[in-house]
């Protein structure tokens, strides 16, 4: 197979699609546009991205503003006080809707010691070998084959700019072809979402004329566990909080002061005890008010194919917890999770001590009727009701003689949940567009599970938000050796020229 060359500005119009391509030829324009697709790729992800360091970012911004001026695409860097947005336009003749698309560019930072290659901005090409390790593979052997099973391995291939290299990717196939979307296209590019996206809100609200739109598409996010095409309506929202307890005001020798002096690892094991039962359900009066699943809900969470003795065996569980009957009923609650402590040191370091303080981070993930002031609420009041007084500050020697048990609480919030209807004029176009891609329905979830910063956008300009998530679940994002099936990568390009091909006639969407 002979590598095409496919050069922006220097693209061939192919000739004989139609505006509205059939699966066929949504197949045969992404299998010409693949190796510029790859080329995207490598190109993109080989740019470190750790949005602690504005220099790197700065790159990456550079970067985009190129890609979309060489589109002729219209972009702008939209202050935010801090690291910028960018926002970037492409207008269509006779258009009467408008589309925003959202991106991220950033990435979680490395530990170059956890990855299984020298660079994890070094795009590999890898291939698992029959004891289910993988090995790299010349990168040259993408010129000539295609295994949809290899993975190209670096740093946000998957989350998020491998989504936003298809995206690339299916436009100057959809251009090459002479072919066009009948909508006006938006995309908001983020570049502190894994730091929580702490300016995007202000953001959002100050600069709502120039996002206006008529839906809004995200585009991150892994597809079902299953790796069908996948469709997602809502996203949980997310908020955390900071617990510490205190005993003596320096470490004391637990033989001298064991028996003696409070233990504060104790004091904030048997707090965070004192939320939940024995089955993981927390037992914070009105902790899950206001979620009741009808019975048609129930369904529709049932239809979702997920095998659960398969979730638990890969994630070697013998039990789960009982919020819900299924994992996706599970996710439909708001979360209290515990994902880190601390008290003094273990290990080869461990001491003798009574430990002068215990510190715990909470998370909780939020779904829309879960108020997160509330719940922040409710857990202050069981706190108190435990015997707790609770400060903002670490307690002076006056406050530690007054009050016998004291909680240090820190709370944020960092961006509510959302959910849109799955019978919304959005939905059923992109279940057309899809399945004209793929000659099925796709899998259709009511909410996920991680969060991503739309609630902003949903609250401020009044529009419908779906997720349509491309990258294989067995990623790594987040983690070390980070990488994206070669096999997703394609099918992505495809979803997306399906999308951009599919009309929105007027009326059909509609704000919510």
């Amino acid at each position: 197979m002979k590598k095409p060359l496919l050069l922006l500005g220097l693209l061939i119009p192919i000739l004989g699609y139609s505006q509205t391509p059939t699966q066929k030829q949504l197949d045969e324009l992404t299998t010409q546009s693949w190796h510029h697709g790859l080329d995207l790729l490598k190109e993109i992800v080989s740019m470190p991205n750790d949005a602690t360091f504005p220099e790197q970012i700065e790159v990456n911004i550079a970067w985009c503003e190129d890609q979309f001026s060489k589109r002729n695409w219209t972009s702008e860097r939209l202050d935010t006080g801090g690291i910028p947005l960018l926002l970037a336009e492409k207008k269509e003749p006779n258009a009467t809707k408008t589309a925003l698309l959202y991106f991220h560019i950033d990435g979680q930072a490395v530990d170059l010691s956890k990855w299984n290659q020298e660079d994890p901005y070094n795009p590999e090409l890898k291939s698992k070998k029959p004891n289910g390790e993988w090995e790299s593979i010349p990168m040259s052997l993408l010129d000539e084959k295609y295994d949809p099973e290899w993975r190209i391995f670096a740093r946000s291939t998957s989350d998020d700019k491998g989504p936003f290299a298809m995206f690339l990717t299916a436009w100057d196939a959809m251009i090459g072809a002479n072919l066009s979307p009948d909508y006006n296209i938006k995309i908001i590019l983020d570049f502190q979402e894994e730091k929580g996206s702490p300016l995007l809100p202000a953001a959002v609200d100050k600069y709502k004329n120039e996002l206006a739109s008529d839906l809004m598409l995200i585009m991150d996010g892994p597809r079902h566990t299953s790796n069908l095409p996948t469709l997602s309506y809502g996203a949980r929202g997310i908020s955390r909080m900071t617990l510490t307890t205190y005993g003596p005001k320096t470490p004391q020798h637990s033989g001298h002061y064991g028996n003696y002096a409070p233990n504060p690892a104790f004091l904030l094991a048997q707090l965070l005890a004192s939320m939940k039962d024995e089955e993981g359900r927390v037992i914070i009066p009105g902790f899950y008010d206001g979620i009741n699943l009808t019975e048609a809900e129930k369904v529709i969470l049932k239809s979702v194919p997920d095998d659960e003795k398969a979730i638990q065996n890969r994630l070697g569980l013998g039990r789960t917890d009982k919020v819900g009957n299924t994992y996706q009923e599970s996710i439909q609650y708001p979360s209290l999770n515990i994902r880190g402590m601390e008290s003094a040191w273990v290990g080869s370091e461990a001491r003798t001590i009574v430990p002068a303080t215990a510190l715990a981070e909470i998370d909780m993930r939020l779904v829309p009727e879960s108020d997160p002031v509330r719940l922040f609420e409710l857990i202050k009041e069981h706190i108190k009701e435990q015997g707790f007084q609770i400060l903002d500050h670490d307690p002076s020697d006056e406050e530690r003689m007054k009050y016998p048990k004291i909680v240090k609480m820190d709370y944020s919030i960092s961006y509510q949940a959302f959910r849109t209807p799955m019978d919304s004029e959005t939905g059923e176009w992109l279940r057309t567009a899809m399945k004209r891609a793929f000659d099925k329905d796709p899998i259709q979830i009511r909410i996920s599970g991680g969060s991503i910063p739309i609630s902003p956008f949903v609250d401020a300009l009044g529009v419908p938000a779906v997720t349509i998530p491309t990258v294989n679940a067995d990623n790594n994002q987040h983690s070390p050796n980070e990488n994206i099936r070669l096999g997703n990568y394609r099918e992505g390009i495809k979803t997306i020229l399906s999308i951009l091909t599919e009309p929105i006639q007027e009326n059909t969407i509609n704000k919510k």
